[in-house]
């Protein structure tokens, strides 16, 4: 069985315009772990969204794939089928959406109908992929699911999205998101706009079904400090590039790349104090108009003449950690 479940080769997503084209996302290659969390961390318009929406094809216009393959491992009987999905029309990705790869999106009430009960819309994904058109299975299937979320199954399957709380529409989505038994799950921030307490509260149920259930799963988020609790592993992207990739002790201890290091000092910690925050100091780079040499070399602090030379190339280490930086084999806990 091939360890990956999904394998981005060489990615780059454009979206094209009137005068100019912007490239969102440049030649990713990335391996996501088979029943395992692997996190995508950045600053926002770093990529990170547009890279993982693009498996299922759902890039906000006029968003697509400019070149590179996403190949998708299809394990039946110990075998593995190999799917290269980017190069599916849309008649191929409807049946591949929700069955193998579903998403739970990033504002829950957004993603619901307004005008529809929870039983509806559930009922009607259903009978889009041609299951069961038995009512009452129908039925057992919604409330064993809503259920396993920790939900009143019967009153919520008669609610109106307007009725449930933020946190009850988010285990909706976490719910709806399992309903076709698909292999990997790409969640898209799935704590925005929640207090505190229900974000600890989802995290851990989404953590406990992909320990129980063996789900795949892809994790958006600019948080870097819930990276450290819920993922195995964890890709660090900025300016469409994925900078550093490796497992999430690897990450937090060595921080190889500068701009890692960055996003860790300005976490803010309740028994940290505040005044040892360190911000990035700058602004994230303008597509449009990117600095030559290493696009994070305006805003790092080690940056020297090398780095605003030319772009460095990816650098992979033994222990499977790759990250582009001149410097990456050299650093260790943030200090060449």
């Amino acid at each position: 069985m091939n360890e990956n479940i999904i394998e981005f080769r060489n990615v780059s997503i454009d979206y094209p315009l009137r005068k100019y084209t912007i490239r969102a996302v440049t030649d990713v290659t990335l391996g996501i772990k088979r029943g395992k969390i692997t996190a995508l961390v950045g600053e926002s318009g770093s990529g990170k969204t547009t890279l993982s929406s693009s498996i299922i094809q759902c890039i906000s216009e006029p968003g697509k794939i400019a070149s590179g393959d996403i190949v998708f491992f299809d394990n039946v009987d110990g075998e593995d089928k190999k799917i290269v999905v980017s190069k599916f029309k849309e008649k191929e990705m409807k049946p591949f959406r929700w069955k193998r790869v579903s998403m739970v999106f990033q504002a829950a009430q957004s993603a619901l109908n307004p005008v529809m009960t929870v039983e509806q819309q559930f009922v009607e994904t259903l009978l889009a992929h041609g299951e069961d058109k038995d009512k009452q299975k129908q039925r057992a299937r919604c409330k064993e699911l809503l259920e396993y979320v920790k939900l009143d199954a019967e009153r919520v399957l008669s609610s109106y999205p307007h009725e449930l709380s933020g946190g009850m529409k988010q285990r909706v989505m976490i719910a709806f998101s399992l309903l076709l038994n698909p292999d990997l799950i790409i969640l898209d921030e799935p704590t925005t706009a929640l207090d505190v307490i229900t974000q600890s509260y989802i995290f851990n149920l989404l953590k406990q079904i992909n320990r129980e259930k063996n789900i795949s799963m892809i994790l958006m988020t600019h948080d870097i400090s819930v990276v450290a609790k819920f993922a195995d592993y964890v890709g660090v992207m900025y300016g469409g590039r994925l900078v550093e990739y490796g497992k999430v002790n690897d990450i937090f201890r060595k921080r190889r790349h500068p701009y890692t290091e960055g996003l860790i000092n300005a976490t803010p910690s309740i028994i940290g104090d505040i005044d040892k925050l360190k911000p990035i100091e700058g602004s994230p780079p303008d597509l449009m108009n990117l600095p030559k040499g290493c696009i994070f070399s305006p805003r790092c602090p080690y940056a020297q003449e090398v780095c605003v030379g030319e772009e460095p190339s990816e650098i992979c280490l033994e222990d499977g950690s790759k990250g582009r930086c001149y410097f990456f084999k050299e650093r260790d806990n943030g200090r060449k």
